[in-house]
């Protein structure tokens, strides 16, 4: 129970009807879950409307509603109108929760890559040194032993209100969150300061009907977190980053390879055997030491440099770093599964042709005798994305295997018919395989002593999404099947 006037005390707002010394028994913003006594939040969706379910809230019991727009409602109902309803969720979740981020040092990273594995990493340092953390992501929230899958990159901002009082009940001393340019347009991280705000790279993605109208908006909505932490830590590599931090209010430091970064890297390496990809290089300026990582590429350089500008700021000794840079590992990113001693096999979230692209240029650059790639496409989304991939594998990779990722309601065979339009583009040799567990296996099989595979797609997820079901399938455990099949074959 909570006093409404106390749920609304840091922000602006007007009484339409009804008094705010009235005690408030939940909060709620979906009207599915409106109880007795409870403050209905409305919020504008693109799908649903808050406001339209006012009269209903009301016989439901609800005892206020928060609205951004002229509404009529019953006198039992007190009425304050805020300017936007998002905005008023995220500053009464804190309320309700009594502010728990300001318990708690919380470090926000945005980008478009790079976000996901930078938070393990830097979960990972902080552990070695003994600090409890959470953790808020893509794939999952962390707290204390529990794991919670994840919906949304942000979740809404009452759920990370709830999160961080659990954290906090958990004995959790820092929270490690990816924010999303969404996130921040939807105030879901309204309400408290981050203690640092990491901006890790950009690039033209997420620009559509659903998502952000311009690639300027894009940038406008990172900029955001720099208005809202006390230390902001940049990629100043990034040719956007003098836009992203426009009117930042924060204390700023750099990273990157540019010899003026605060923190930067150099002398860079690849280290390379079978079954094993790295890189390893020297970290200068704010710190000194030499960091050797076992994922491979130069983007790994950029999130491992964050990860050091980051932990730096809680004074975690350089031994504590290397060890623990060592050992971080993020499921299905990069994830290396050792099969063999003459090719290396790794897994890759990668399901776009930006990620695709990247990943495999960095695959090159260790000069496979091979790099395969066996990757299919969703169903129910872009064609485009299909032409695509198909496109970029054809041009980088020297063997596609196309099979099937998660085929929703499509036929699989007419996704593989749509990838092949782009690899038609390239003069790229390629096998189709519908079934995946079977591509897996064609793949091992056929591997060549100094090949890179790499099963793209998938990544972390545990599951294939057919006809409206959802399977299980872990291409972990394909692999292990696949490897057993094979030695009984031998």
């Amino acid at each position: 129970m909570e006093k409404l006037k106390n749920l609304l005390e840091r922000l602006d707002y007007t009484v339409v009807q009804g008094e705010i010394e009235i005690e408030i028994t939940e909060l709620v913003y979906d009207s599915r879950k409106v109880s007795k006594g409870c403050l209905f939040v409305c919020i504008k969706g693109t799908v649903s409307d808050g406001h339209v379910y006012i009269k209903e809230a009301a016989e439901k019991g609800a005892a206020a509603v928060l609205v951004q727009e002229e509404v009529e409602a019953p006198e039992s109902l007190t009425v304050i109108k805020v300017k936007d309803t998002r905005y008023g969720l995220a500053l009464t979740s804190a309320a309700w929760f009594r502010h728990p981020a300001e318990k708690l040092k919380v470090i926000g990273v945005t980008g478009t890559k790079g976000k996901t594995t930078t938070t393990y990493m830097v979960k990972s340092i902080l552990e070695q040194a003994g600090y409890k953390v959470g953790l808020i992501g893509t794939i999952e929230a962390v707290i204390g032993d529990r794991v919670i899958p994840a919906n949304n990159t942000t979740p809404e901002s009452y759920i990370v209100q709830d999160y961080f009082h659990q954290m906090l009940e958990a004995g959790c001393q820092c929270v490690v969150m990816e924010v999303s340019s969404q996130g921040l347009m939807m105030h879901r991280t309204a309400g408290f300061t981050f203690e640092m705000g990491i901006f890790t790279n950009i690039e033209p993605d997420h620009i559509g009907p659903n998502e952000h109208a311009s690639f300027e908006e894009y940038l406008a909505c990172k900029g955001l977190l720099f208005r809202q932490c006390r230390t902001g830590i940049i990629n100043v590599d990034d040719e956007h980053c003098e836009q992203v931090i426009k009117g930042h209010t924060c204390e700023l430091e750099t990273f990157g390879f540019s010899p003026g970064a605060d923190l930067r890297a150099e002398n860079t390496h690849l280290l390379n055997r079978p079954g094993y990809l790295g890189v390893a290089y020297q970290a200068r300026g704010l710190v000194n030491m030499e960091v050797e990582i076992d994922v491979p590429g130069r983007f790994s350089v950029y999130n491992s440099l964050t990860a050091i500008a980051i932990c730096r700021h809680f004074q975690v000794t350089e031994e504590n770093m290397k060890m623990a840079l060592k050992t971080a590992k993020v499921k299905g990113r990069i994830e290396m599964i050792p099969v063999s001693d003459e090719f290396t096999l790794m897994i890759d979230y990668a399901h776009n042709a930006m990620s695709l692209e990247s990943l495999l240029g960095t695959l090159k650059e260790y000069e496979p005798k091979r790099l395969v790639c066996l990757f299919g496409c969703g169903g129910n989304r872009s064609k485009l994305r299909r032409y695509e991939m198909g496109e970029v594998s054809g041009r980088l990779a020297d063997l596609t295997i196309i099979t099937s990722d998660n085929p929703r309601f499509e036929e699989p065979q007419d996704i593989i018919d749509d990838i092949k339009v782009g690899m038609a583009k390239t003069s790229g040799d390629f096998v189709e395989i519908p079934d995946r567990k079977e591509a897996i296996r064609y793949a091992i099989a056929h591997g060549q002593p100094g090949d890179i595979i790499v099963l793209a797609g998938k990544g972390h997820e545990d599951y294939q999404e057919i006809k409206g079901q959802k399977y299980p399938m872990d291409e972990r455990v394909l692999i292990q099947e696949v490897l057993e099949e094979l030695a009984r074959e031998r």
